[in-house]
C-alpha cells in the first residue's frame, strides 16, 4: 500500500484553475480508478474530475467553493498497491500514519507562477505572476503593455498592476453604480446572476471594450440549397444514420470563405496580427437555461459532409446535456450563431476574444424576388435569409470583412457548384 496525493489535472490549454462545486466521495470512502471523485467548475465548462487511483481517500485538501490551480493538491489517497513516482515528488499533508508517503505530478505539465519571466510580442518581460492576474482580469496584451513598470528595466511588476486595476476601479465606478434606480415592488421577482450569465456578461463587455465593432449585411437566396436538402435529406440520413441539417451546409460555404480570406482567421496580440493555420469553428448553443455555450468543431477543413453533421449534432447533444468537456470548448478561430433558429432575421453579434469576426445566420424565409434572365426580369417565390458579419475594424476594414460575407453567400447561392458528400 501507498499513499499518494491527488492533484488538480490539466482541465483544457487555456485553463488554469477550476471551483470545486462538491465533492462525490466522503473521507473513508472506497474508491476505484477513474471513478468520479469530484465535480469542478471552470471559466468555460462544469466537469466531473476522476480518481487517477484505486483505493481509500484518506483526505480531502480542498473544500467546496475554494478556487483550486492546476497541478495544486486535491486529496490523498491511500492506494491498494504500490505506485511508481513518474515525476519529481511532492509532499503529502500529514495524515493518519501507515505506509510511506509518495506523491505523482499528472502526465502532462503543469503550469506554474514560478516559471521564469516571459517575453510578450511588444518586447516587455512579464512575470507569471503578473500575466496571471491580467489574464484573470481580462486585460488584454495591448492594455498590459501600456501600463508604466516600476521594476528593473521599467518591467511592470505585481503592485504596478494591482495599482492599475484599483485605478480602473475608480474610473468605472460611475458607469457601474451600487445604486438601484429602478423602484422594486413587493411581487417584483429579483433573480442573482449565475456564475455562467455572470461570465458571459463580463467577456461581452470586455470584448466591446476592446474592439471598435462593425457589421456587415447580406442578403442569400438559398433556394437550390433548400430544394437539395429537401431532396436527399431521406437518402442522406439512410446512408449515413444522421439528420440533415442545414448548419452542416452552411458551415461548409464558411469554411471554404476562411480559405480564400485567411485573415478573417486570426487573432490580435498587442501590435500583432496572429494568423491561424487551422479552421477551428465555435458554435453558439443556447442551453435550456438560458444561458450560451460555444463547443468548437476541430479542424472542420478536413471534414466532409457526414461528419460535419455527426459533429455539429453531437456537439449540441453535449452541451445541452451538460457534458461537454473542457477541450471541446478551445482554441475556437471563428465563430459562427444560427439566429435563425430562434426565427430571428438577422443580428449584430459580439466577436469572443481574441478573434476578430463572427457571422450570424438569419432564418431562412420565402419572399418575393426578382429573377433575371435574358428574356426579361420576372417575379419568383425564393427562399431567402440574411448574414450579419461583425468584424474587428482595428484590423479589419470593410473590404476584408464585407468581402468575407459576400463570398459566403456566393458559395451558397451557387451551392449546387460545389456541394458533394
Amino acid at each position: 500500500m501507498a499513499i499518494v496525493t491527488m492533484v488538480m489535472p490539466t482541465m483544457g490549454e487555456s485553463v488554469m484553475e477550476a471551483t470545486i462545486l462538491q465533492w462525490l466521495k466522503q473521507e473513508g470512502d472506497m474508491i476505484t480508478e477513474e471513478e468520479s471523485l469530484l465535480e469542478v467548475a471552470t471559466d468555460k465548462v462544469d466537469s466531473e474530475v476522476p480518481s487517477p487511483y484505486a483505493g481509500r481517500l484518506q483526505k480531502v485538501l480542498v473544500q467546496k467553493g475554494e478556487v483550486v490551480k492546476v497541478g495544486a493538491p486535491l486529496a490523498v489517497i491511500a492506494t491498494e498497491g504500490e505506485v511508481t513516482a513518474m515525476h519529481p515528488i511532492l509532499p503529502v499533508p500529514a495524515v493518519a500514519s501507515s505506509p510511506q508517503p509518495v506523491s505523482v505530478h499528472p502526465r502532462q505539465p503543469v503550469p506554474a507562477l514560478q516559471a521564469p519571466v516571459k517575453r510578450q510580442s511588444d518586447g516587455r518581460l512579464y512575470s507569471p505572476v503578473v500575466r496571471h492576474i491580467a489574464q484573470q482580469e481580462d486585460i488584454a496584451p495591448h492594455m498590459l503593455s501600456q501600463i508604466p513598470g516600476t521594476g528593473k528595466d521599467n518591467r511592470v511588476t505585481k503592485h504596478d498592476l494591482l495599482a492599475y486595476l484599483q485605478h480602473r476601479l475608480k474610473i468605472d465606478k460611475p458607469l457601474k453604480p451600487d445604486a438601484v434606480y429602478a423602484p422594486i415592488a413587493p411581487e417584483d421577482e429579483v433573480i442573482q446572476l449565475g456564475r455562467m450569465r455572470q461570465i458571459i456578461a463580463a467577456r461581452m463587455v470586455a470584448s466591446k471594450h476592446t474592439a471598435p465593432h462593425v457589421t456587415s449585411f447580406v442578403e442569400a437566396d438559398v433556394t437550390d440549397l433548400v430544394r437539395w436538402r429537401d431532396r436527399e435529406k431521406a437518402h442522406f440520413e439512410q446512408k449515413t444514420g444522421t439528420k440533415l441539417t442545414y448548419t452542416p451546409l452552411f458551415l461548409q460555404a464558411i469554411v471554404r470563405a476562411i480559405q480564400d480570406f485567411p485573415m478573417i482567421n486570426s487573432f490580435v496580440e498587442a501590435d500583432h496580427i496572429i494568423k491561424k493555420k487551422a479552421i477551428n469553428i465555435g458554435l453558439a448553443v443556447a442551453l435550456p437555461d438560458g444561458n450560451l455555450i460555444v463547443p468548437v468543431i476541430k479542424h472542420a477543413d478536413q471534414l466532409s459532409l457526414a461528419e460535419l453533421t455527426r459533429t455539429v449534432q453531437t456537439l449540441a447533444h453535449k452541451a445541452r446535456h451538460q457534458q461537454l468537456v473542457p477541450d471541446e470548448l478551445a482554441e475556437a478561430t471563428y465563430t459562427v450563431s444560427n439566429l435563425g433558429s430562434f426565427q430571428n432575421l438577422m443580428g449584430t453579434p459580439i466577436i469572443s476574444q481574441p478573434q476578430v469576426a463572427i457571422l450570424a445566420l438569419g432564418a431562412i424565409v420565402k419572399k418575393p424576388a426578382v429573377i433575371e434572365s435574358a428574356q426579361g426580369d420576372t417575379i419568383a417565390i425564393r427562399h431567402k435569409m440574411y448574414l450579419s458579419h461583425s468584424y474587428d475594424h482595428r484590423v479589419i476594414d470593410g473590404a476584408l470583412g464585407g468581402g468575407f460575407v459576400k463570398q459566403v453567400s456566393d458559395y451558397l447561392q451557387g451551392f449546387l457548384d460545389w456541394i458533394h458528400w
